[in-house]
């Protein structure tokens, strides 16, 4: 969570947020088809739009002052995955640092699946 405070009272911005924020703009990339989550430790799931903040992870530093973030994806088979995640990580790191005034530390993306189709 973040507590920005300032003369005219004090913002909390939960991790919810961030996460929402986060999995909005990484499926807006071409090539992403969806977050992805992990059901108990065991198989991989695609996860519904509703519920995609579930394949993000917002870390907070310290003091407050900015948010790391973890994205688990699923791609279309045959993307240039390095790109994708550049793409991803721009794409999350502006969208996110504009909507909530928070820098973005780091956005880490991780490729769980490809999916072929």
């Amino acid at each position: 969570m973040v507590r920005i405070e300032n003369a005219n009272g004090v913002i909390t911005i939960t991790s919810e947020v961030f996460t929402d924020l986060a999995g909005d703009a990484a499926t807006s990339c071409f090539g992403v088809k969806g977050m992805v989550g992990s059901k108990d430790g065991g198989k991989f799931q695609l996860l519904r739009r509703d519920s995609m903040s579930k394949g993000c992870f917002a870390h907070f530093a310290e003091d407050g002052s900015s948010v790391s973030l973890e994205l688990h994806i699923a791609v279309d088979q045959g993307v240039n995955i390095s790109a994708l995640a550049h793409s991803i990580m721009g794409e999350v790191s502006y969208k996110v640092g504009l909507a909530t005034g928070v820098p973005v530390e780091t956005v880490d993306v991780y490729v769980d699946t490809m999916l072929i189709g």
